[in-house]
């Protein structure tokens, strides 16, 4: 008995604690992050130089996979929904349930991927050689807060980037389902706009939008938890950047779940 309380208290120690522990760290670190952000943009302080530095490297390393994913999605999505309303005998809707499905789920999912593989793994990659290299305690050193510094400007670009990029996975996804209903599912153009315009209201943009933000947001956080406590050397590094990449990963899907739960029962849809 003695023993198995003894394993049972270590894979507690292992597992459930650390990961509350974890969660615990990434809740202060994003706290700070953002009472940094505030402050410095009020003192005037805000590196707005490696603002737009990594503005430019995270569009850089997700707008051509997002173009490459976000065209095979609003594809499928077509291809199944239009052979629902099929069925169904409601092939005038295939406008509205085609470009609904990809602002409120595809364009979001789409955008937490792109984030939590293409932009998480480069964020914690950063941060983590840094860490092995003691960057980081050079600069707590020399008396500079790598929260103010290194985070908030990431957090920053990671939420800008992460809305453009949800802006433009709608705009490629709607204009794809649009073209495939057209000219491959011999779909009517009116109909397709008609009903669309039907169905859609700007609180599904806004959400979309929101849903963007609050994605950047935690994967920002999250890669720069786990970037800045890697170790290890460079083995170390390539742990947290996985461990980066599906952490955000489900965090962000699990977070989806909830505001589309959200969404539904605060505000259902309404036929115009």
């Amino acid at each position: 008995m003695e023993r198995l309380g003894a394993v049972a208290g270590e894979l507690w120690r292992e597992h459930p604690q650390r990961s509350l522990e974890t969660l615990g760290r990434q809740v202060s670190l994003g706290r700070d992050a953002l009472r940094q952000l505030v402050v410095s943009m009020v003192q005037r302080r805000f590196p707005y130089r490696e603002f737009i530095k990594q503005c430019a490297f995270m569009t850089s390393v997700s707008a051509i996979p997002t173009v490459l994913v976000a065209v095979p999605i609003a594809v499928v999505v077509s291809i199944q929904l239009g052979a629902l309303v099929n069925q169904v005998g409601a092939t005038t809707f295939i406008g509205a349930v085609a470009g609904l499905g990809v602002i409120r789920q595809g364009a979001p999912l789409v955008t937490s991927l792109m984030m939590a593989g293409a932009v998480g793994s480069a964020i914690a990659a950063d941060l983590g050689s840094r860490t092995i290299r003691e960057e980081i305690d050079a600069m707590m050193v020399m008396g500079v807060d790598p929260v103010r510094r290194l985070v908030a400007p990431r957090l920053a670009a990671a939420v800008l980037v992460s809305m453009l990029l949800c802006g433009f996975i709608v705009f490629v996804g709607f204009a794809t389902a649009y073209l495939f209903n057209v000219y491959a599912q011999s779909g009517t153009p009116g109909s397709f706009i008609s009903s669309f315009a039907s169905f859609a209201v700007a609180n599904d943009l806004v959400i979309a939008l929101v849903k963007a933000a609050i994605f950047g947001l935690l994967t920002a956080v999250i890669a720069c938890d786990i970037g800045l406590h890697a170790k290890g050397g460079p083995g170390g590094v390539a742990n947290a950047v996985n461990s980066a990449v599906v952490t955000a990963a489900l965090m962000t899907f699990a977070t989806n779940v909830i505001l589309t739960q959200l969404y539904n029962t605060l505000l259902p849809t309404k036929v115009i």
